[in-house]
């Protein structure tokens, strides 16, 4: 017991007074492991089912659609926890965040099971909603099936992880969530060539490794070597605190929804033209899952540093960790656009060596997207400077720019100009249009991070810790 408690000293001690740096850092890469081999979930999936054909590897890509819709009550709840949690704990005040951790995991555990019952029961018109075409459509459902059995595990261990990540333990998530891509990769093999269960198999192996997950996050919650407690019977927030969770939750959520509607979108367009199409901008997306999960999960570990110093009053280390992090993040993105769009070829070569079309259309797809990657770094860094410190509206302004603003709008209009390649360059176009929007909330949000500290200087009894 004391082992555990001088651990949980030492979690708070790196937030609180470590070096920024290595601080950061050591924050990041657990959450950075665990999105990558999170990643290999559905990676793993569409390489062991593009044997069976384009078809089968475009019906993998649809249902990340379905896995976004489960979790999308999920990422509300979740961040808007994690923010407000890692404040608390900065502000002392850890009673109040283990309620709203096992408040938030209660609700979301309710929608899991919802998902569950609802999708069933409609899985053939679910699956057309989200892009399916006539020639998938069958491999879709055969995929969604088993996925909605996990429903609850994966709404409620986004919760958890986000916790953990929120409290410092980020080791203790990354194992939840690293075991399971781990064990997710052995299983595909097995079900999908072993017993020869095809694109059913896939969807198997997908859902025993989140539950395994979801068993391995609860553990320390259950066993004490977390900071924070699960308790069952807190299912009571106080309408300040429940609507700043929503508050904070709702960018995360928007963005997720307007995640599902572009790839809706996009699943649809690219499907009039061809299968192969969609398999390529199928695979192109989860190939680019994996600098994507470095730089979410550098985000990530850089979050709980910042909030936490933010509910603490610390504002010189809040500065401090943005102008470090955004300079390690912008440099690695550099670094890993360039390493993917050198091998942009032998990584699709991985998928198809037979579909000429579907070949071309993503290394085209993986390239552009890696000359945007830098700037999607510095976009997700002020992103969540914004959740860090609790500015919902900021955070929700660049959520909605990306996918929404400068996404939906232009899906059919490239299509319409360029065809493949109009569909295959969207992407990276909304995220350089999306500067328009970064830039002046930067400047925005370390203005205001320097007026509370002047305040604070000034009256340090005028600033509640939590909401400064």
């Amino acid at each position: 017991m004391a082992n555990k408690l001088e651990k949980q000293i030492q979690r708070e001690e790196v937030l609180r007074n470590g070096p920024i740096a290595p601080g950061i850092i050591k924050m990041a890469m657990p959450c950075i492991v665990a999105f990558l081999i999170s990643s290999i979930y559905s990676l793993a999936d569409t390489y062991f089912v593009s044997s069976i054909g384009t078809q089968a590897t475009a019906a993998v890509g649809i249902n990340s659609s379905l896995e976004l819709c489960i979790n999308l009550v999920g990422s509300l709840f979740a961040t808007g926890a994690g923010s407000l949690v890692s404040r608390l704990l900065g502000a002392r005040q850890k009673d109040r965040a283990e309620t709203v951790l096992s408040s938030c995991f209660n609700i979301v555990g309710i929608f899991g099971i919802f998902i569950l019952v609802f999708g069933s029961l409609f899985i053939h018109p679910v699956v057309r909603l989200l892009g399916a075409t006539p020639t998938i459509e069958q491999y879709a459902v055969q995929y969604a099936t088993y996925v909605l059995l996990a429903a609850p595990f994966m709404s409620t261990s986004f919760v958890m992880n986000q916790c953990l990540r929120a409290e410092g333990s980020a080791t203790l998530s990354m194992i939840g969530m690293g075991f399971g891509g781990v064990l997710n990769c052995f299983l595909d093999p097995l079900f999908i060539v072993g017993l020869n269960l095809g694109v059913s198999g896939a969807s198997i192996a997908t859902a025993i490794s989140k539950f395994v997950s979801f068993a391995i996050l609860l553990f320390p919650y259950i066993t004490r070597r977390s900071i924070l407690r699960l308790h069952m019977n807190r299912i009571r927030m106080e309408w300040k605190t429940f609507k700043e969770v929503m508050f904070m939750g709702s960018t995360a959520a928007l963005r997720t929804v307007l995640t599902i509607i572009a790839g809706v979108i996009m699943n649809t367009v690219a499907g009039r033209i061809s299968d192969s199409v969609l398999a390529s901008i199928s695979v192109c997306n989860k190939v680019m899952m994996f600098p994507f999960s470095i730089a979410l999960g550098f985000g990530q570990g850089y979050t709980p540093v910042s909030g936490y110093n933010w509910g603490a009053k610390q504002y010189d280390r809040v500065l401090e960790s943005y102008h470090t992090a955004n300079r390690i993040g912008v440099t690695g993105a550099c670094v890993l656009a360039l390493l993917f769009g050198v091998f942009a070829k032998q990584l699709m070569m991985l998928f198809t060596d037979a579909d000429v079309e579907m070949l071309k259309v993503g290394i085209y797809c993986i390239r552009v997207q890696c000359l945007m990657l830098p700037l999607h770094v510095y976009s997700l860094i002020v992103n969540m400077l914004c959740i860090s410190t609790g500015k919902a509206k900021g955070a929700l302004l660049l959520s909605t720019s990306r996918q929404g603003t400068f996404f939906i709008p232009f899906v059919h209009l490239s299509a319409y100009l360029f065809g493949a390649y109009g569909i295959a360059s969207v992407q990276a176009f909304a995220d350089l249009l999306s500067l328009s929007m970064v830039i002046p909330l930067r400047r925005s949000m370390l203005k205001m991070v320097k007026e509370t500290k002047e305040k604070y200087e000034a009256n340090p009894q005028g600033i509640e810790a939590y909401e400064a």
